[in-house]
């Protein structure tokens, strides 16, 4: 009985070893979540936001924000898919404390996308993208 308790422990413990890692939580704080945007959402700010989540983010979101980008397979965490509904509901603060201070295999990009007004224009770009 011990023996059986002993290697059922064993083979528990070498499953865990190769499960993949769980996406936990990110906790966004208040003072974020209640950021306004202050860049206005239109067609040639998309544009600018297009052209800077295809230049920084499309690797791993993918093209169409889906989470399904080529690098997608090799990160350790879930890229965020930005379509769904889950997505939709979170701030625009939020978005933007995520796209700047970054964690895990998602980077900061304080200093790939300088520009607060930029990671701004970001935001908009991807609110806009549909499954």
């Amino acid at each position: 009985m011990i023996l059986s308790f002993t290697a059922g422990v064993f083979i528990a413990a070498i499953f865990l070893s190769f499960s993949p890692p769980q996406d936990k939580p990110w906790v966004v704080p208040e003072s974020a979540k209640k950021m306004k945007n202050p860049t206005k959402s239109s067609p040639d700010n998309l544009e600018i936001g297009k052209n800077l989540y295809s230049k920084h983010c499309k690797s791993c979101h993918g093209k169409n924000g889906e989470g399904d980008g080529p690098k997608a397979p090799e990160l350790k965490t879930t890229p965020g898919d930005f379509t769904s509904e889950e997505f939709k509901a979170q701030s625009d603060g939020e978005l933007f404390f995520k796209t700047t201070e970054g964690r895990d295999d998602m980077p900061s990009f304080k200093k790939k996308i300088g520009s607060d007004e930029d990671r701004w224009l970001v935001i908009n770009y991807i609110k806009t993208l549909k499954p």
